[in-house]
């Protein structure tokens, strides 16, 4: 309802404002009494607020009128008192007018009368050099104020000069005691003195300050200095002094000019220009060639010099101001000037000596020195405002053009020499180390913040890795940590990349790497965004570096060439100290991450020594996690390598180099390059991380799994002793009696370990293989074997020490038993043993702890059996050696039955495809050839038969039934030419690299 009266009121109140006839009738007919009351009420409202308002626009515009009206009044005095002095001034000239004459005057004194037609002429001419004098004072004034606009500062002084002059001359000088009866008749003049005594502050004030401009020309700073010279009086070499300090207040100037990050450049540039420009002004103006030399019209010099000479000069020729000469001929009156005006000649107080080279030099220097001083502050301080260094590149390039341009190289060395003695280069001596610790403060930053986020990114992975690991909610990028296997057989659309089918390896960039390529090594999804992550941030970071850096491009060079020979300076002579900064920022920022991750692994190594259920632990992926990242950080980070080494990765691979333990003290020494050396050593400091991980992970693994191993062999119960039995096997033998007769006979003998050995070997496989067996270092699996080896004869040893205690209600060790336990020993010998030659000493060790175990295990077997049963037993022993080479491909013969990937590349090597593991493999490489031919049946016979010969070492059976050894016997076989191959699609063979 109010909404509905208040629309109805709106309505009423612009109808009446409308008005017309019948307004108010109509608004009566049409609404009711209530709505035409507000009505009333809004209107009467209104009339009073603009009541209100027109009393105080009323009562403003009183004041203003009240003061304007004091303003006229005040001016209308003034015009009266004007009037008055004028009418004052008239009468005084008619009573002179009307006095004495000079010939009535001469003869009351009795004097000669003199004709009043020669006295009134004279009379008149002093009359009229006594009002040109008055006017040129008059109108000097208005000159000056004219000559300073167009900045003539030296015309301004001289007609300064002259005012004073006319002053004295005119007895107008305030200080006088006195009486000036000019000033009695003109009192106009008193007022004309007083204003043109602040001309010599003000003409003095501009000439200092176009002495701070870079821009005047030399004339101009001469003519200027020429100013102050005569109106201080002041000697040459103080004009040296007011110059130069006029140039170092300019730069204080500059450097205190507001700072933002677009000015820097021009700021800097200006600082440069206005030192250059001082230089070649000093030289111009206070230069004075020795006695013989020529003049170069484009090196002017003692520009000040000859324009003291040409105003102070006495020739008669020469003599007079300029401006009254021209003024002659424009005006009448000047004619009636004396010629102690026309003829008015500046004068110094002290000679103008030229300034000698030693003094000019000495000055020079001490004020470079001092504004170097200020510049170096100054310029720090503006360098702060510059966050990037391609930013602080911008500013050397353009400081650069600045002094490599004509203008400012022409003469630059010639100036030097005879200013200094010596070249000058005010980017060498000043600005190359200003710039060098802001570039070295930049970089620092720069790979602080990166590895800081990188520490905090490594933090927060090892938290989503621990805490989402066995939760409902887990991704499965973190279930491929737990299992590599899964990841490494699942599949996803980024395996192969679009272009496989027609780009081959050698031309693809070696920054894409396939989805296939990570799975082959064994790279985690985790550990491909932490070092994609990291390598983004350090692409960045170089990128903006490489624009301080020269460009690697042919043509960049060549132009580099052609600049450096006119060049003021080289701007990348800093080249090899700004890698250098780049190189150890880079090493230190790493550093900080192997600390980060070094104190991880020390925690996680102190869980899992406590931990219960250590193999099924969270942290012990956090582990494996660590030993991955630091495996794949030199590989998966290619921008952490150009960082160090100065210059893009080659494209070929590195890992396999890097990764691959080389034995020490092989080959000759040769010269390293100290660049690629630190390269080396921080890939040498990853790898010792890596294992460092890798050895926590196997301790783990060898103390879970030999302890329930160990469990299996110390019982001493029946019914788990037989649970662990195997086959045995029936052996017909054949001996010969005494007599000579034969007698055939059968023995049981022992063909597979125990269960309980089986069992460990394959869970130690199974965990091998969950973690990516196929990429893990040499020495982490021989570490690991080494440890359970070592683990198995302490248990062993624990099993001889309770057996010959003979305690009561122990199962004494049969002569079976003894054989099981026997064969169990030499076959976990043959498969855990590493044959390192840096382990000779603790394989020795292990030897020599067998031995006695297996004598102790003989002693419960008969010396007859014995002997009749080791032959059969190695043979049995050989034969499952052989058998289960390939169930426990991961574990037995390591360093001995596969050849490194590194040493004799084959031919048939690059057309694989997928890039071949550092470290050992479980199968043998598939050969690829492109052409072979077969050899004949009788040398396949032959080769079968030597096959078939037992080997009677098994050191030989190793060799000889390694895995993939049949590979290996096809790969040397020549096969038929015409056959088709599969593999001659190079593209086909290269999708997956």
């Amino acid at each position: 309802m109010a909404a509905t009266v208040t629309a109805a009121e709106a309505a009423a109140l612009d109808a009446l404002k409308r008005g017309g006839p019948g307004a108010a009738e109509a608004l009566f007919e049409a609404h009711t009494a209530a709505e035409l009351r507000a009505v009333e009420r809004q209107l009467r409202g209104g009339i009073e607020g603009k009541r209100e308002e027109l009393r105080q626009m009323v009562g403003e515009r009183y004041r203003d009128l009240i003061e304007a009206a004091d303003t006229i009044a005040e001016m209308r005095l003034s015009a009266e008192h004007l009037l008055e002095a004028v009418r004052g001034l008239q009468q005084r000239r008619a009573r002179g007018r009307a006095g004495t004459s000079p010939s009535a005057q001469s003869s009351r004194r009795g004097g000669p009368a003199v004709p009043a037609q020669q006295i009134v002429p004279q009379s008149q001419e002093k009359f009229y050099c006594l009002a040109a004098q008055t006017q040129l004072l008059l109108q000097i004034p208005e000159k000056i104020w004219t000559a300073m606009e167009s900045s003539q500062y030296l015309q301004a002084t001289q007609l300064y000069l002259l005012c004073c002059h006319l002053h004295g001359i005119l007895h107008l000088d305030s200080s006088g005691t006195h009486y000036s009866p000019i000033l009695a008749c003109f009192p106009i003049l008193a007022r004309q003195v007083a204003a043109s005594s602040h001309f010599r502050s003000t003409i003095l004030q501009e000439s200092k300050s176009l002495l701070k401009s870079q821009t005047v020309l030399d004339q101009a700073v001469a003519d200027a200095l020429c100013s102050i010279m005569l109106l201080e009086d002041s000697s040459p070499r103080q004009a040296l002094a007011d110059f130069l300090l006029a140039r170092k207040s300019a730069i204080q100037q500059l450097l205190n000019q507001p700072h933002h990050a677009a000015g820097i450049k021009a700021q800097v540039c200006s600082l440069v220009e206005l030192l250059a420009t001082t230089l070649y002004q000093a030289h111009a103006l206070f230069y004075t060639l020795p006695e013989g030399m020529p003049s170069d019209p484009s090196l002017p010099s003692g520009l000040l010099f000859s324009a003291l000479e040409t105003i102070t000069s006495q020739h008669p020729a020469g003599k007079g101001i300029t401006v009254l000469k021209e003024e002659t001929k424009l005006s009448t009156w000047f004619k009636y000037l004396p010629p102690s005006i026309t003829e008015f000649q500046l004068t110094l107080r002290t000679l103008a000596h030229p300034i000698s080279q030693d003094y000019l030099r000495d000055t020079l220097q001490k004020w470079i020195n001092m504004c170097k001083e200020d510049l170096r502050i100054g310029i720090t301080s503006l360098l702060v405002y510059v966050k990037s260094l391609k930013g602080l590149a911008g500013i050397r390039d353009t400081v650069w053009e600045l002094l490599t341009s004509e203008a400012m190289s022409q003469n630059w060395e010639t100036v030097c020499c005879r200013l200094l003695d010596k070249p000058i280069s005010f980017w060498e001596d000043l600005l190359q180390q200003l710039f060098l610790d802001r570039l070295q403060t930049l970089t620092r930053e720069g790979f602080d913040d990166i590895a800081t986020s990188s520490g905090e990114l490594l933090t927060l992975a090892v938290q989503e890795l621990e805490a989402k690991f066995g939760s409902p909610t887990h991704n499965k990028h973190i279930l491929y940590e737990q299992n590599m296997a899964s990841f490494l057989w699942s599949e996803s659309p980024n395996d192969l990349p679009p272009d496989a089918a027609w780009i081959p390896v050698a031309n693809r960039s070696q920054f894409t790497k396939s989805g296939l390529s990570m799975k082959a090594q064994a790279h985690s999804p985790c550990v491909q965004s932490f070092c994609s992550t990291l390598d983004s941030k350090l692409k960045v970071k170089l990128d903006d570096l490489l624009s301080y850096l020269p460009s690697d491009s042919p043509l960049s060079k060549e132009t580099l060439k052609t600049q450096s020979r006119n060049s003021a300076f080289d701007r990348y002579a800093d080249t090899g100290t700004v890698e250098e900064l780049l190189r150890s920022h880079c090493i230190r920022c790493v550093d900080y991450m192997l600390g980060s991750i070094r104190e991880e692994l020390h925690r996680a190594e102190g869980v899992l020594q406590g931990c219960q259920d250590a193999l099924h632990s969270p942290t012990l992926n956090t582990v494996l996690f660590m030993a991955r990242l630091c495996r794949s950080l030199g590989e998966l980070c290619p921008h952490l390598k150009q960082c160090i080494l100065g210059k893009p990765g080659s494209p070929e691979g590195v890992t396999r180099e890097l990764w691959s333990l080389k034995k020490a003290g092989k080959g000759k020494t040769q010269a390293v390059n100290p660049i690629k050396a630190k390269w080396q050593e921080l890939n040498e400091r990853l790898l010792q991380d890596s294992l460092s991980a890798y050895r926590i992970w196997s301790n783990v693994i060898a103390k879970v799994l030999v302890q329930n191993f160990m469990q299996s062999l110390l019982k001493d119960e029946a019914g788990p002793i037989l649970a662990t039995a195997t086959n045995w096997e029936e052996t017909e033998i054949e001996e010969e009696t005494e007599t000579g007769s034969s007698i055939k006979s059968k023995i049981r003998l022992p063909v597979q370990p125990s269960w309980s050995v089986q069992a460990l070997l394959f869970s130690l496989c199974q965990e091998v293989s969950r973690v990516g067996g196929h990429t893990l270092p040499k020495v982490t699996v021989q570490e690991l074997l080494k440890t359970c080896m070592t683990e198995i004869l302490a248990g062993y040893e624990k099993l001889s020490e309770r057996k010959r205690e003979k305690k009561e209600g122990m199962l004494p060790i049969t002569q079976n038993r003894a054989l099981q336990l026997l064969y169990d020993l030499r076959y976990l010998s043959i498969v855990l043993t590493t044959k390192r030659e840096d382990m000779k000493s603790s394989r020795n060790k292990q030897d020599s702890r067998t031995e006695k175990l297996t004598d102790f295990l003989e002693s419960y077997i008969d010396p007859f059996d014995l002997d009749v049963f080791t032959p059969h037993l190695n043979s049995n022993l050989n034969r499952q050696v052989q058998r289960t080479s390939v169930l426990f491909g991961l574990l037995i013969g390591a360093e001995s039955q596969y050849t490194s990937r590194s040493s004799g590349p084959t031919s048939q090597e690059s057309h694989n495809t997928l890039p071949l593991a550092s470290s050992q493999i479980r199968f043998g490489l598939l050969p690829l050839s492109m052409s072979s031919s077969r050899k004949t049946k009788s040398v396949l016979r032959s080769s079968e038969h030597k096959a078939q010969i037992p080997a009677p070492a098994l050191t030989r059976a190793e060799e000889t039934f390694r895995p993939g050894s049949l590979f290996r016997q096809l790969a040397s076989e020549e096969e038929d030419t015409s056959a088709p191959s599969l593999f001659k699609l190079g593209w086909l063979s290269s999708m997956t690299k």
